[in-house]
């Protein structure tokens, strides 16, 4: 597919997004919306690809949804069926994210609101530059603050009461408070950005692929897991899965044999 909003650039595994609206901010308009749910959709598919960075260009992360671009998908003319295609067609990214096998890296700067915030939390890791602020800006709009994914990925990662704040005030979390309550894994400057995504993606490029995927499949079922048991369960079902593999038995030889072990995901 060719791009128009994002840009898309593979080096070494992985996968490089860029949303590349920088005069508005990186706002989701419709194309942007379309290229990114081709993007994701494509990933369970793609065995080259191991890691993917999301990034901004420009000033900002994502600054949410295009109002201007979505207006008319808002108004009394349009019906509920259509009304509620248009919002699955935003929503269904954050599910497309979590399927997608491959570890997602956000490196957040500028504003990250109302939609642009759920793709960051949609990620597997966020490191945040320093001019970082992100916010649930829905409910600010006259709407619910409960959006596209965010009431469910706020509880989970800051507990009941930070979330219930800022879904009910629509506030702001810059960099700093973001880092100190576990929301962001670090704070760099903005210009180290790019480097310190490419030295965690470069960290996880160690590992094996597989090991990545099962990783990730397992850490997401947990946080819905209903007991002990059940994750348990998954663990050994991956563990006895990647002991099958040629990367299994290289891990093992390489690390008896003190070099760096040559994985290639068979």
């Amino acid at each position: 597919m060719e791009y128009t909003t994002v840009q898309l650039e593979h080096r070494n595994h992985i996968a490089w997004l860029t949303l590349n609206r920088p005069e508005s901010l990186n706002a989701m308009n419709r194309a942007l919306v379309q290229e990114l749910r081709a993007f994701f959709s494509g990933l369970p598919q793609d065995l080259d690809t191991h890691v993917v960075v999301l990034r901004g260009a420009g000033r900002a992360f994502c600054a949410g949804l295009d109002l201007k671009d979505s207006a008319s998908e808002v108004s009394d003319d349009v019906s509920v069926p259509a009304a509620m295609r248009n919002q699955r067609g935003l929503s269904e990214l954050m599910i497309m994210m979590r399927r997608a096998p491959q570890p997602i890296i956000a490196a957040v700067h500028g504003p990250a609101c109302g939609g642009g915030f759920a793709l960051a939390l949609g990620a597997d890791v966020r490191i945040a530059g320093e001019s970082a602020r992100m916010n649930a800006a829905f409910i600010r709009l006259g709407v619910s603050g409960c959006d596209v994914g965010v009431s469910y990925f706020l509880p989970r990662m800051l507990g009941a009461s930070v979330a219930a704040e800022l879904l009910l005030t629509g506030n702001f979390i810059d960099a700093a408070r973001a880092e100190r309550l576990g929301l962001v894994s670090r704070v760099v400057p903005d210009a180290e950005l790019t480097q310190a995504a490419q030295a965690l993606a470069d960290e996880m490029l160690r590992n094996s692929p597989l090991g990545l995927r099962l990783t990730k499949e397992c850490l997401n079922a947990s946080l819905d897991a209903g007991s002990l048991e059940q994750v348990i369960a998954m663990e050994d079902r991956n563990q006895i899965l990647c002991t099958r593999t040629e990367d299994f038995r290289e891990g093992v030889m390489a690390f008896l044999q003190k070099r760096p072990p040559q994985f290639t995901d068979r």
